[in-house]
């Protein structure tokens, strides 16, 4: 893994030294400037409003009960994307830039959740078993007689705590 971070910090650079100095010979120099001022800018606000919708989905789709792995997956791609798009040059710049479109980000990601596992732990209410590996929700003696799941307990109010503050 350390080899290939020392080539990618190594070659990319020299990549896009070469790309400012061949962009810069045929635009000139400000030019150049204002465009990758004008790349990291758009990729900003463009990085952002993907961002909102991919949250709004993860949203949705835990609201379903569904695990949305996919779309956390593309939340971090996004985040890379915006790295991307912020650091000046254009190879890094059209990186970011296929990673914010849909379609190839969610191809993308598809390749890279099927080379990593997840571990899908269920506990408390929603899950199988309880930590000890029991069933949380076996009937035990406090439990109601009529089927439903009760748990019972006390509490106290301590108004005098509360005078205490203001």
């Amino acid at each position: 893994m350390f080899p290939i971070l020392l080539l990618m910090f190594i070659t990319v650079p020299v990549i896009e030294i070469a790309l400012f100095i061949q962009v810069g010979g045929i635009l000139g120099l400000w030019p150049t400037v204002a465009l990758i001022l004008i790349t990291a800018i758009v990729g900003a606000s463009l990085v952002r409003s993907q961002g909102l919708q991919t949250l709004v989905t993860v949203q949705q789709r835990m609201q379903k009960g569904e695990l949305p792995a996919q779309q956390i997956v593309e939340g971090v791609m996004l985040a890379v994307a915006g790295v991307l798009l912020l650091t000046p040059g254009f190879m890094t710049d059209a990186m970011g830039m296929a990673v914010l479109l849909p379609w190839p980000r969610a191809w993308l990601a598809k390749q890279l959740m099927g080379k990593i596992k997840v571990a899908n732990i269920q506990t408390g209410f929603g899950g199988q078993q309880g930590p000890y590996g029991q069933d949380p929700f076996q009937r035990g003696p406090y439990d109601s007689q009529q089927g439903g799941n009760t748990f019972e307990g006390e509490y106290q109010r301590k108004d005098e705590d509360r005078d205490r503050l203001n």
